[in-house]
């Protein structure tokens, strides 16, 4: 084994499996990877002060954001408030519990149990080593399944939706709730993965002397995908954080297919099925995702229906078309490097994207809790918000299931082979 200091000047890629060596890099600076650029390592000025800064700052917020009324609705003499709390009752209450679940996790849980565990690990906490592990495999597994700021989205949108009909304004605790978005999401940006497992324990020695610019694969190295710690390929268990892993996700285009399959099936009835109903002086209309957009755009409200159809229509099937050419191309037999670079781009837009066609969900949410008004006109959810929510959670669940390395094996073993190829 190579001597563990200097384990960490040395990093598999988490996306290429290239092997990199790690720069010195002054504060404010940040290493990339060489081949597919992604980020490897930021060496952030004050990591400790950021991070505690953002995110105490951003539960603060939080609290005053659920204290306070946080939007109204007035229509023909009768108003309507609600709170941030109040949401989830109502869909509690019209029994789609399920949507109140997904709400709470979302929006509430997951953001604020992510601030907890960033102070707590960025923190001289006392806290015993298997818990601070614990804690920090928690944080880097859910981070992505956060998303106030994508219910911020949607309350605009329900603005605009219900500007038709009365109107709206925003309560004490909105400007808080937008504050709490931007001070998580720049909480997150000033943590980085590899400074906070270097506080909690050390990096294990290299198991054999690392050669740069070669895959982790041809090496016989693997990656931790948890702690970044470069292990043998042989090592299913990481001696610093614990997790099981292997040199590739095991089954990962069969379980990226199974679920993308699952989504498809969930995606037609989720389109076909009304996701909201509207009760208005005693008449009641269903609308389905397009009903929604084509409404929008006949009332005028250009933006808002291309936002609706772009979140709601166009990313859900272009990102399970991407998905499912991400699993052709990991079997393909195209120009290598080109494909590979291409379709690696591809597969960083459709991480990023999923996450926001829950967007159209909480537009539902809004409008159910804040339309209560009697028998002048009251909002339902309908069995397509619940398929629809299901459609997102698969679909982002069969990106992450997908292994990005597996697009970039193509480049390696072709590059393994040209000195046979040569040789004879």
């Amino acid at each position: 084994m190579c001597s563990s200091h200097q384990a960490d000047q040395w990093m598999l890629c988490p996306q290429c499996d290239l092997m990199t060596q790690l720069p010195s890099l002054t504060p404010g600076s940040k290493a990339n990877c060489p081949r597919c650029n992604t980020t490897l390592v930021m060496n952030w000025d004050e990591p400790r002060k950021r991070p505690t800064g953002y995110a105490l700052a951003a539960l603060f917020m939080l609290v005053l954001a659920n204290l306070f009324p946080f939007v109204n609705m007035h229509v023909a003499g009768m108003s309507s408030e609600i709170t941030l709390m109040r949401i989830p009752q109502v869909m509690v209450s019209v029994d789609y519990s399920s949507l109140a679940t997904l709400f709470m996790l979302f929006v509430q849980t997951v953001p604020a149990l992510c601030m907890v565990i960033i102070l707590l690990l960025v923190n001289s906490v006392r806290l015993s080593v298997p818990l601070k592990r614990l804690l920090a495999r928690v944080l880097f597994q859910i981070k992505a399944w956060g998303m106030a700021e994508i219910f911020l989205a949607g309350v605009l949108v329900s603005f605009v939706k219900l500007m038709a009909y009365g109107d709206i304004g925003i309560g004490t605790s909105f400007i808080p709730w937008c504050l709490f978005c931007l001070l998580q999401l720049r909480a997150f940006q000033c943590v980085d993965r590899r400074w906070m497992w270097e506080r909690i324990a050390p990096l294990p020695a290299l198991p054999a002397k690392p050669i740069a610019g070669v895959s982790g694969l041809q090496q016989n190295l693997r990656s931790c995908g948890c702690c970044t710690a470069v292990l043998a390929a042989e090592q299913q268990v990481c001696p610093r954080c614990g997790t099981v892993g292997h040199v590739r996700r095991r089954h990962s285009l069969q379980w990226t297919m199974a679920l993308l399959l699952t989504s498809l099936l969930l995606y037609i009835p989720a389109n076909l099925m009304p996701i909201m109903i509207t009760d208005s002086l005693g008449s009641k209309i269903t609308s389905t995702i397009m009903a929604g957009v084509v409404l929008l755009w006949s009332e005028g409200s250009y933006p808002v229906a291309m936002v609706i159809f772009v979140a709601s229509i166009m990313v859900p099937s272009l990102k399970m078309l991407a998905i499912g050419w991400l699993c052709w191309d990991a079997n393909g037999k195209s120009k290598p490097h080109q494909d590979s670079e291409r379709m690696h781009k591809i597969y960083e837009v459709v991480e990023f994207v999923g996450r926001w066609s829950m967007i159209d969900v909480f537009v539902i949410a809004v409008l159910s809790a804040l339309v209560r008004m009697g028998q002048i006109m009251n909002i339902y959810p309908a069995t397509g918000a619940l398929l629809f929510a299901l459609v997102v959670i698969l679909t982002m669940f069969s990106a992450m299931t997908f292994d990005p390395r597996l697009t970039w094996d193509r480049v390696s073993n072709k590059t393994q082979e040209e000195p046979d190829i040569a040789g004879k």
